[in-house]
C-alpha cells in the first residue's frame, strides 16, 4: 500500500486556555492564511488533528505529528466550494 504524501506547512501558534498549542497562521507555497477558528480537534497516540476555518473562507484540517514536532495539511476546501455543496 502507498500511502499520500503530505504536504509540510509551517504553522505560526500559540496556547489556548489549557496550554495547548493552537495554529493561529499557516504559511504554505508563498501563502499565508490567518486562522479565524478552531472548529475541531481529535487526537491519536502521538498526533493531533485540527480543523480550522481560515481567514479566507477555506476550511483546513491540519495533521501535528508529536514525534517530530511537524505539521502537515491532510485536506483543503475553498470557500467557493463549499457554497457549491450547501
Amino acid at each position: 500500500m502507498t500511502l499520500e504524501p503530505k504536504m509540510r506547512i509551517h504553522v505560526e501558534q500559540h496556547a489556548d486556555d489549557r496550554g495547548m498549542s493552537m495554529p493561529r497562521r499557516l504559511c504554505f507555497g508563498g501563502h499565508q492564511v490567518e486562522v479565524l477558528e478552531a472548529l475541531d480537534q481529535w487526537y491519536g497516540p502521538d498526533y493531533r488533528y485540527i480543523k480550522v476555518r481560515g481567514h479566507d473562507g477555506g476550511l483546513y484540517i491540519l495533521c501535528f505529528d508529536e514525534l517530530h514536532a511537524e505539521w502537515s495539511l491532510t485536506m483543503f476546501t475553498s470557500a467557493r466550494a463549499q457554497m457549491r455543496i450547501a
